[in-house]
């Protein structure tokens, strides 16, 4: 059973940093997907980036680039989020996702089967 435990959240005050953490376990999949998506009160779920581990690269969505770097530590498994200069609007609740093969197309999160609990992120002003 795929299990992914996300830590590192907190309260940050805006134009400060967070290093986000995902530990992955239970991976039976020769080649995957594994990403982190966030998901701000009231609003739907946003994915953030994507590392691939067919090609070893990593994907973020055009509207986010900049501020938000992923780093994939293949022998434990673990991804993390670096956020830089983080702003108000950053407040939400992270998840991390897994899916077999590769990253999807746009970073779909309807294509993750698997996700852990998530993280909260609070920037304040």
């Amino acid at each position: 059973e795929v299990q992914l435990v996300e830590s590192g959240g907190g309260l940050v005050q805006a134009g400060g940093s967070l290093r986000l953490s995902c530990v992955a376990s239970g991976f039976t999949f020769d080649f995957y997907g594994i990403g982190w998506f966030r998901q701000a009160p009231g609003k739907e779920r946003e994915s953030v980036a994507c590392f691939g581990s067919m090609d070893g690269k990593f994907y973020y969505p055009d509207s986010l680039k900049g501020r938000f770097t992923i780093s994939y530590d293949e022998v434990n498994y673990t991804i993390y989020l670096q956020i830089n200069h983080l702003k108000p609007e950053d407040t939400g609740v992270y998840y991390c996702a897994n899916r077999s093969k590769w990253c999807p197309m746009n970073i779909a999160s309807m294509w993750f089967g698997f996700w852990g609990r998530g993280t909260q992120v609070t920037v304040s002003s």
